[in-house]
């Protein structure tokens, strides 16, 4: 789907005289533009690719459904200005943070909200100089490849460092603020981070605190909906758990839940990847029998019983 034309949209709705060029399309109803957007495949795909999160999945379908009577109301000429759709991501590690932003901008550009749908995601560290002079340059360099699409900033507070007088980061924050206002047609910026270092971010940095539009917090899965990522990670692996793993994974989920820097499913994924690491361990020293598709695909009990958080 193309870019509202704000000015062929609002005309259109206003005066019957004049017509749109024979490319644009005037949309009447919701399944119009969802029939021209097909944004419904992408809910299907952040379903599928997603388990739980259902209040982010919702507020996601949310701002969809804002922006799809936005262009019916376009139509008519009720509104000529485009929202602003800056937003912040808070919650822990491996919730799931990166993966809506990438589907965020898939369906801001099948709804002509960004000309590309793609995603940029850096740091500080690709935004912040180390020295008088740098700064600017890097950023309008990440801002350039991120501009038709979604600019993804990851744990966005380590850009405010009051204590140190001499950081850089206050500049790079001013000239996205001065982008996030002035083209904010052409660009959604996401923060993402900690709720509670973000809610500090905010207190201190005003201005960026009156940019962002939607504030999603990504909640913790629970260790049901951890088991069923472990189990959707295998199958995209072609493995799966033999008699007695898929228990030794939930009371390995449950041990590891409760020690430092768990990270929800970045610390499953790891988990398996370690249990895979174990069980080509176990097959390669087995080296004159010939091994079978079940010996392949198959984690066993000992595979994620050899993690040491059992041994803790």
């Amino acid at each position: 789907m193309t870019k509202p034309n704000y000015a062929v949209l609002a005309a259109a709705g206003q005066t019957a005289a004049i017509e749109p060029a024979a490319s644009v399309a005037i949309p009447r109803s919701v399944g119009d533009v969802l029939r021209d957007s097909q944004i419904e495949t992408v809910f299907e795909e952040l379903d599928r690719d997603l388990v739980g999160l259902a209040p982010v999945k919702q507020r996601i379908r949310d701002i969809a459904a804002l922006l799809v009577i936005d262009r019916l109301r376009l139509a008519l000429g009720l509104q000529a200005q485009a929202p602003s759709l800056h937003m912040s991501f808070t919650g822990n590690p491996g919730t799931g943070k990166t993966t809506v932003a990438m589907r965020m901008a898939e369906i801001l550009h099948r709804l002509g909200y960004v000309r590309k749908g793609h995603l940029v995601a850096v740091t500080r560290d690709d935004l912040v100089g180390q020295y008088i002079g740098h700064t600017a340059p890097k950023t309008k360099e990440v801002l350039k490849k991120a501009m038709g699409g979604v600019l993804f900033i990851d744990e966005a507070y380590y850009l405010y460092k009051p204590e140190n007088e001499r950081d850089y980061g206050q500049e790079a924050i001013e000239i996205l603020l001065q982008v996030m206002e002035n083209q904010r047609d052409d660009l959604v910026v996401i923060l993402a981070g900690y709720k509670d270092r973000m809610d500090t971010f905010f207190r201190s940095n005003p201005g960026m605190s009156s940019r962002i539009a939607h504030h999603l917090d990504f909640p913790d899965y629970s260790h049901g909906e951890l088991e069923l990522i472990a189990e959707r990670m295998l199958q995209g692996m072609s493995y799966r758990f033999a008699s007695g793993a898929r228990e030794n994974f939930g009371e390995y989920l449950t041990r590891r839940i409760t020690q430092p820097h768990f990270a929800n499913a970045r610390s499953v994924r790891n988990a398996l990847d370690r249990a895979r690491l174990r069980q080509a361990s176990r097959l390669f020293a087995d080296r004159e029998r010939e091994l079978t598709q079940d010996d392949l695909t198959t984690l066993l009990p000992e595979d994620i019983r050899a993690s040491r958080v059992f041994a803790d």
